[in-house]
């Protein structure tokens, strides 16, 4: 990845060696230089993306933000943004690195595979002990868009709306913000030794920067299967043995947490089954608890085979955004979310990914994770949970400062 910093655009996915679950396809990839590219807002993305995924015919890397549902569904995105991402971007590499089960693949465009011997010479003389330094940027004072008390009564008008029947849950978000400047490496190298997540991403487009440490997978294809594994419920790690599997078990046992997991399951199996073949939608895990290095998560895992018929671009539109991040009913709850959120999600609770030549993908859910402009010199993270009727305000804020800890603890590391 270091090596990979003399270019435009960079994308590394990096798995973290996780082996909890069948995570990703790749040990890691990383893909630089854009050949070919497509940047676009929401109106028509879809269609444009697949154009582009059908006439390139090869691998495209790239992210889509949660503010597509305004291609898919009649909603807007009318709140402050800070960032100016693209809601839409992908590019297909001219060099390409495969790593998995010890085996590095290097996939070169013709134009530049004489280049290769000179890569591989420069990235295996490449130390990384350079970037084993603290950035000499001075350290950022952390603001938020929704304090506490303006959270907690919007968590408030949240559970009137599920009393009233309007939803039955929905994902809150709040926003994190700073002016300055950071590392974008160093950042992410920090973040990712915190987390050690098994869809570590680092994502440069030029001035705009990902830098993620996200443990849940939207939507996998491989063949006729779709996997998606919605992540809901959330505790902290113990101090010891002990103490961490009593947490483990309770997350395990909470009936809220159950719960919101379990609406999660029957949203995504909804939308599963409107693009898989009849009968095919299983749920193959349900509210397993896995251990991540700060915290621990429940997990589903929800897979069907894909109908005849659907393209691979197809089944994005069809589930996206990801059920994990909007609620039940769906369309509904991404409405109360705009009226009640403070800050435009973009590419928060979108997602970043990459498909094949033969048309297979795997695409993540950019949560705890930072997003950075550097032209513009904005840093940012987002985090949410699911409200419920069982919600508690004080107890949701508290997840909600649980689940920004690593990305806080990072930027306000001192020089």
């Amino acid at each position: 990845m270091l090596w990979a910093q003399q270019y435009d655009e960079v994308v590394w996915l990096d798995s973290n060696s996780y082996g909890a679950q069948n995570y990703p396809e790749y040990d890691a990839i990383l893909a630089v230089e854009a050949f070919t590219s497509i940047k676009t807002d929401y109106y028509g993305a879809f269609d444009k993306l697949e154009e582009y995924q059908n006439t390139t015919k090869d691998w495209v890397f790239g992210y889509l933000s949660y503010d597509l549902k305004n291609d898919i569904e009649r909603l807007q995105s009318n709140n402050d943004d800070g960032l100016g991402f693209p809601d839409l971007q992908f590019l297909q590499p001219k060099k390409l690195f495969l790593l998995k089960e010890g085996k590095l693949t290097m996939l070169y465009l013709p134009m530049c595979d004489d280049e290769m011997k000179e890569d591989w010479t420069a990235i295996s003389n490449l130390q990384s002990s350079i970037y084993n330094f603290q950035s000499s940027f001075p350290p950022l004072s952390i603001k938020l868009k929704i304090h506490k008390d303006a959270y907690k009564r919007k968590v408030e008008q949240m559970l009137k709306h599920i009393q009233r029947g309007d939803i039955y849950e929905a994902n809150f978000c709040q926003e994190f913000y700073a002016h300055g400047t950071i590392d974008p490496v160093q950042t992410y190298m920090n973040l990712n030794r915190i987390s050690c997540p098994p869809f570590a991403t680092y994502l440069k487009l030029d001035e705009h920067y990902l830098l993620s440490a996200t443990p849940e997978r939207y939507l996998k294809k491989k063949g006729e299967t779709l996997i998606s594994s919605p992540i809901k419920g959330t505790a902290a790690r113990g101090t010891n043995d002990k103490e961490d599997n009593a947490l483990a078990k309770a997350l395990s046992q909470d009936p809220k947490e159950r719960s919101e997991n379990v609406m999660i399951v029957d949203l995504v199996r909804n939308d599963l089954s409107r693009i898989a073949k009849k009968g095919s939608v299983t749920v193959a895990e349900l509210c397993k608890v896995y251990p991540f290095k700060q915290v621990h998560q429940m997990i589903s895992t929800v897979s069907c085979k894909i109908g005849l018929g659907i393209s691979p671009v197809d089944a994005i539109r069809a589930t996206f955004p990801m059920g994990s991040m909007t609620g039940a009913p769906k369309v509904r709850a991404m409405q109360i979310i705009e009226q009640l959120e403070e800050s435009k999600r973009g590419l928060y609770s979108g997602a970043v990914g990459y498909f094949t030549p033969d048309g297979d993908f795997d695409f993540n859910v950019i949560i705890r994770s930072i997003l950075y402009n550097a032209q513009e010199n904005y840093v940012s993270y987002s985090v949410g949970g699911a409200i419920t009727a069982k919600s508690d305000p004080d107890k949701e804020y508290a997840e909600c400062l649980l689940k920004a800890k690593a990305m806080r603890a990072v930027l306000e590391e001192k020089s």
